[in-house]
């Protein structure tokens, strides 16, 4: 399958601290790409390297099969992104903002912001001046601001950050139909696994300036584990009769009063039974599965949210 971007040992050291250290990630034709890792895990910095906003300090960019260099630029017309948050003026419309945009980038067709717009679903307001709009509006705005010269690849760093369940959605939506009906490749870094989850079909995750794993994310479920979940009253109790009576192994207790356990799924009843035959008071049990979160987690040693 075509490469669309490839980085070879991509690294920045602000002195003797690696903000990123050599990061080697692969995106292909037609991908949703997710970039994942904590705050501070080094995906901005990946991108601004990947965009040539920033100079690294070893490593090579690949884009659409060409090195990088610093005086071989026309790559940059076939890319759309959105570095941290997308700045506009706020007393002029959505369309004038799109406007001054267009004309910056000497493209003479004013058509393309109206197909921008019609695109993101910002036709209806772009009368409104941006101080009236909501945030998710304002994302949107910005892809559409991205899409104005019609690229190929599109990069979005935190594209719902502070967004509410709806704007999120709204963004979700957006991006499957980029890549689905323009068959748009798509790198989209956050922080939030589980919205990650829904649209991707590779993902790359990024700790403390490493990669740390990239895979499909179909592969994840040939890694992910089933496990029985134990809400208990007293956990370490728990552990005891688990240990000692059960003869298992492979548990942990995630949480107060939590426990998954790792291995003989399927004699649920019977571990109910022993525990409470030896006093542990179980609330529930039931057979569930590690999501995104988990697997991330099981990689990092960390939290998922930073």
């Amino acid at each position: 399958m075509e490469t669309v971007l490839q980085t070879f040992a991509l690294t920045k050291a602000y002195k003797s601290h690696k903000a990123v250290d050599s990061v080697s990630l692969t995106v292909r034709k037609g991908d949703i790409y997710g970039f994942l890792g904590q705050n501070g895990a080094g995906k901005t910095t990946t991108i601004r390297m990947i965009l040539g906003l920033i100079k690294p300090t070893s490593g090579e960019v690949e884009l659409f099969g060409k090195k990088v260099t610093a005086k071989e630029t026309d790559h940059l017309e076939r890319i759309g992104a959105i570095i941290e948050f997308p700045g506009f003026y706020p007393n002029l419309s959505v369309r004038e903002n799109l406007e001054i945009h267009r004309y910056l980038m000497g493209m003479p067709d004013q058509k393309v912001i109206d197909d921008s717009l019609e695109l993101v679903g910002l036709q209806e307001v772009k009368t409104r001046r941006l101080n009236k709009l909501s945030l998710g509006m304002k994302q949107r705005l910005g892809i559409a601001r991205a899409l104005l010269h019609k690229p190929e690849l599109l990069i979005l760093d935190e594209p719902t950050n502070g967004l509410d369940p709806g704007g999120i959605k709204e963004i979700r939506r957006l991006l499957l139909d980029l890549a689905g009906t323009r068959n748009m490749t798509i790198v989209v870094s956050s922080h939030i696994l589980s919205e990650v989850q829904l649209i991707a079909n590779r993902i790359g995750i990024i700790h403390q300036g490493r990669l740390v794993k990239e895979v499909g994310l179909e592969e994840i479920d040939t890694f992910n584990q089933h496990y029985l979940e134990l809400k208990v009253k007293n956990d370490r109790k728990a552990a005891y009769v688990l240990e000692q009576k059960c003869k298992l192994k492979r548990y942990r207790i995630v949480d107060q009063g939590v426990i998954r356990i790792y291995e003989q799924l399927d004699d649920s009843a019977l571990l109910n039974k022993m525990l409470v035959q030896e006093g542990v008071e179980v609330s529930e049990i039931f057979l569930q599965k590690d999501s995104l979160e988990d697997y991330f987690l099981r990689l990092t040693g960390g939290s998922a949210d930073g």
